[in-house]
C-alpha cells in the first residue's frame, strides 16, 4: 500500500477516534461541553481534515497531518497522568469505560503511526523522492 493512502487513512481514523474521545469526555464530565469545546473541536478537526484531504502530498498537508499526529498521541499521556484510567479512577469500571480505554490506546496508536509516515512524507519531499 502506497505511504499516502496509509497516512490518509490513519488520519482519517485520528479524526474519527478523536470525535469519539471528545464526545466521551463531555459526557463523563471531563470537558463542559459548551461552545468553547465545539468551536475548538470543530476548528482543529476541520483543519486536519482539511490537511488530509486536500493538502494531501504537500508540505503543509504533511505538516497538519504531524501536528494532528502529535496531538493524537498527547491524548493518552494526558489521561494516563496522575490516577490513569484503570480501576483506581473508577473509570475502567465504570459504563462505557472499555470503549473510553479504547479510543485512548486507538488515539495512541494512530497518531504515532501519522507521526511517523508524515515525518517520513517531509523527508522525502526534502531529498526530492516522488514516492
Amino acid at each position: 500500500m502506497k505511504q499516502n493512502v496509509m497516512l490518509t487513512i490513519a488520519s482519517l481514523l485520528s479524526i474519527l477516534f478523536f470525535t469519539f474521545h471528545l464526545t466521551d469526555d463531555i459526557v463523563r464530565g471531563f470537558e463542559p461541553g459548551g461552545l468553547n469545546n465545539l468551536i475548538g473541536g470543530v476548528l482543529i478537526l476541520v483543519v486536519l481534515l482539511y490537511g488530509t484531504l486536500v493538502l494531501a502530498g504537500r508540505q503543509s498537508g504533511y505538516v497538519i497531518i504531524l501536528l494532528g499526529g502529535l496531538l493524537s498521541l498527547s491524548v493518552p499521556v494526558i489521561h494516563m497522568k496522575g490516577k490513569g484510567v484503570g480501576v483506581a479512577s473508577g473509570i475502567a469500571n465504570s459504563s462505557g469505560g472499555f470503549f473510553f480505554v479504547w479510543t485512548l490506546i486507538a488515539l495512541g496508536v494512530t497518531g504515532l503511526f501519522s507521526v511517523i509516515l508524515s515525518t517520513r512524507g517531509l523527508w522525502s519531499l526534502r531529498r526530492g523522492d516522488s514516492r
